[in-house]
């Protein structure tokens, strides 16, 4: 019977070596997936503005940022991590700080007024849009919700979704989801090296167990 449970015992111990060999190997790939994200983080050499009492701005004023996180949480459905929100380390390298600065760029652009230049006299929809320039609100219109048709919204459209606000917002995305698979990363290699150790402990338990009732 110890046989059998010593037998039984090894296959457990060495299956849990091997759970923790890659919960290391995930770590250390994770842990280098993290390194070039900050390395590139520092490069950029974005971030975000905080003032004296450590309240997050925008534009000198928290009520902007206020503004900022509700579209991010509330329109956009968005859970943040509160402490990624650091005054002391500003650099944007979290993926929370990736997507509040994502949602800054969009909340600025959901919310301009562009002046818009109409060369020709142009009729659409019983309207008659006369040559001049015209003042318009974006009104929180992205970028497939304006009517092409209309002389205005085609141009405003183009003006305020350009394509440098649209190419950061994609590199913020990029960014913010490195950042949370990372974090997921991290969390595997732990549980990877939990459930080895889980092993090895049970199997060295059921080598002795057989052993007393040898």
């Amino acid at each position: 019977m110890y046989a059998r449970f010593k037998v039984l015992g090894l296959a457990m111990i060495v299956a849990g070596f091997v759970f923790v060999g890659v919960g290391g190997y995930t770590y250390v790939k994770t842990e280098e997936g993290a390194s070039s994200l900050q390395a590139f983080s520092t490069a950029q050499d974005v971030k975000l503005s905080y003032n004296d009492q450590g309240q997050l701005t925008d534009r000198g004023e928290p009520a902007g940022a206020e503004k900022i996180l509700r579209l991010l949480t509330e329109d956009w459905g968005y859970t943040i991590v509160p402490g990624d929100f650091d005054p002391n380390d500003p650099l944007v390298n979290t993926a929370t700080e990736y997507m509040y600065q994502m949602a800054a760029i969009a909340f600025h652009t959901l919310n301009s007024t562009q002046t818009v230049a109409v060369a020709d006299h142009t009729d659409y929809n019983d309207e008659h849009f006369m040559p001049g320039e015209y003042e318009f609100a974006v009104d929180g219109r992205y970028w497939s919700q304006f009517d092409r048709g209309n002389p205005i919204e085609v141009k405003a459209r183009e003006q305020a979704w350009t394509g440098t606000a649209q190419a950061l917002i994609a590199e913020l995305g990029v960014g913010s989801v490195t950042a949370s698979a990372l974090q997921i990363g991290f969390g595997i290699a732990a549980l990877a090296a939990a459930l080895g150790a889980t092993f090895v402990l049970l199997g060295a338990g059921l080598i002795w167990a057989g052993r007393r009732t040898s």
